[in-house]
């Protein structure tokens, strides 16, 4: 700023205004990451750069968690009394009064200029990971940059971070892990498009409702250890149905478990297929349901709009059922929107309409379809098991609004009086049900990967009671549908990562990942690809959960690049159109 204008009311306003938004940021960042770090057990990331966009459920949800008042009117005081410290002890008054010449002015420029380059350009945040406990990488980092550098790597090509093979090696590895007896490939070099056949095939049309469940992680059954008791319902529903008990999530997001379970893909680095662009007409679960004649809806308590779920539900064969707050398709998408009705409603927060009321909403529904006679494919996704916590009051012994074994607990009500009332109706003995969590409750550990944070229950619930077991097989979401195709005796198209876990040349390997590591797991051993084409290999002891750094095998190294390689390869040619 020329000398002439120092200490003009525009030098003052600007040093005041400036001064004093920084000061704010900082402070309220320092707040907003104690209680991110609460949620999540890191420092900004990707989940924060998603929560500016989706103002609504976030403001709604932040509001509802804490004491906002308190915490915004803290923010202020404590900036308004550093600000007060710097007014007293002349601060201000040295800045409007003291002049500079015009190469102090350029050599502070240069300086910050130059230091803004280089953190822009040559800085990665990752440099900051140098501990294999992750907490203390995490720590390492400054929040602020944490967030833009997540903006900056929202999306991440494969082959540029990522250590790699050639496409011909890599494609050729996973057509043999995915080739069977009753798998045929109809297409040669870099596609996996086969046509899977059963020797018992069928053309059942039994319906199936799929119920993806918000945060339900394994270690809250009684069936893996908790003695809390917070899940009987679905303890009792392991014992009478084909129960996957070594099944692994994909990711750690809603979004990654929708990608996991309607694409059957291993989770490419950065956003998950379901918030990408050109997302639609994929070949999903749903293009198998269609072809053979099925009516298919996605059911979700809240604002299809956030993370991007009616886009692609929408632009994938589904008819919408949400709240819809306001929010529009694309006039690309061709799908139908229904709103849920206010009457329909019992008890709404944050995130959407209890668990109850999106289950009541999907059997109105279903009972029109069998009307219809028109066999069907309803997706409901839950919301209660979602912080704040809250639910109806009365419904269960808990609280609600008190933490999360409330609203586990009220989940697993809402599951077991959704079965109730389905068992009245006319379709529920031609009606297969299917089970199983988005992600876990909590997914950061101190390793790079926290195996036990990705264990996940699943369930395929009403078929004949020769079909009931427990899986032991280690799995993956991937593996559920084609799973459920199987079981249903069905020949079908696939361009599907997952396999039918019950057949005996089944391949026991989980794939699971962050939105910037990426992990095979195959009995005790797990090989973990990074950006910077860094890669890790641990085995990793179940009981307490720790991961040992071993010697690299070449072989598994290999396989694990192919398995996401050819991912990324297949979405970003659109080979999964």
């Amino acid at each position: 700023m020329p000398n002439r204008f120092i200490g003009s009311w525009i030098d003052k306003g600007l040093v005041w205004f400036f001064t004093a938004l920084n000061i704010i940021t900082i402070v309220f960042t320092f707040f907003a990451e104690i209680t991110f770090w609460d949620e999540f057990k890191t420092r900004f990331n990707f989940i924060a750069v998603d929560y500016l966009i989706y103002t609504h459920e976030v403001v709604a949800n932040i509001n509802q968690s804490y004491p906002l008042p308190l915490l915004i009117g803290g923010v202020l005081c404590i900036s308004g009394g550093i600000l007060f410290v710097f007014y007293k002890t002349g601060a201000f008054t040295a800045s409007f009064t003291t002049k500079a010449s015009l190469k102090q002015r350029l050599y502070a420029l240069v300086l910050t200029v130059i230091t803004g380059l280089i953190f822009g350009f040559f800085i990665n945040n990752s440099m900051a990971e140098w501990s294999s406990n992750r907490y203390n990488s995490e720590i390492s980092k400054s929040g602020i940059y944490s967030f833009f550098a997540a903006f900056r790597n929202n999306q991440m090509k494969y082959d540029e971070f990522y250590t790699t093979i050639n496409n011909n090696k890599a494609f050729a590895l996973v057509r043999k892990k995915l080739g069977g007896s009753n798998a045929f490939y109809t297409k040669e070099n870099y596609s996996i498009h086969r046509k899977i056949t059963d020797s018992l095939g069928s053309e059942q049309k039994k319906n199936v409702v799929f119920i993806l469940v918000e945060s339900l992680s394994g270690s809250f059954m009684k069936e893996f250890g908790n003695t809390e008791n917070i899940t009987p319902f679905l303890d009792s529903l392991a014992q009478k149905s084909v129960f996957f008990d070594n099944l692994y999530a994909t990711g750690t997001r809603t979004v990654r478990g929708m990608e996991a379970v309607t694409l059957c893909i291993p989770p490419t680095p950065g956003q998950s297929i379901v918030k990408r662009p050109d997302n639609a007409n994929l070949y999903t679960v749903n293009s198998v349901f269609k072809a053979k004649g099925y009516d298919s809806n996605f059911f979700y308590g809240g604002d299809g709009y956030f993370d991007n779920m009616n886009a692609y539900f929408g632009g994938n064969g589904f008819t919408i059922y949400d709240r819809g707050h306001g929010s529009v398709l694309s006039d690309k998408i061709q799908a139908v929107r229904n709103h849920i009705e206010d009457n329909e409603i019992t008890f709404e927060n944050a995130w959407g309409i209890c668990d109850e009321d999106i289950l009541n909403k999907m059997l109105k529904v279903a009972d029109k379809q069998y009307a219809t006679g028109q066999p069907f494919f309803n997706f409901v996704m839950t919301t209660s098991n979602h912080r704040p916590y809250t639910y109806p009051t009365g419904k269960i012994d808990i609280p609600s609004g008190t933490g999360r074994s409330g609203a586990v607990k009220y989940t697993d009500f809402a599951l077991r009086e959704f079965f109730s009332n389905a068992k009245t109706k006319h379709w529920f003995k031609n009606t297969v049900f299917v089970i199983v969590a988005d992600h876990c409750a909590s997914s950061a550990g101190k390793d790079e990967i926290d195996v036990a944070n990705y264990h996940i229950p699943a369930f395929i619930v009403n078929l004949p009671d020769s079909e009931t077991q427990k899986v032991s097989k280690l799995c993956s979401q991937i593996d559920l549908f084609p799973t459920l195709f199987g079981l249903l005796h069905w020949n079908y198209d696939s361009d599907f990562f997952g396999r039918n876990v019950l057949r005996n040349e089944f391949e026991e390997r989980s794939l699971m990942g962050t939105y910037r590591k990426l992990t095979l797991m195959k009995q005790d051993k797990l090989m973990i690809l990074s950006d910077q084409r860094k890669q890790a290999f641990y085995s990793w002891n179940k009981h307490d959960n720790s991961l040992k750094s071993i010697p690299m095998e070449q072989s598994f190294l290999e396989e694990t690049i192919a398995w996401y390689q050819t991912a990324d390869y297949l979405f970003n040619h659109k080979l999964l159109k």
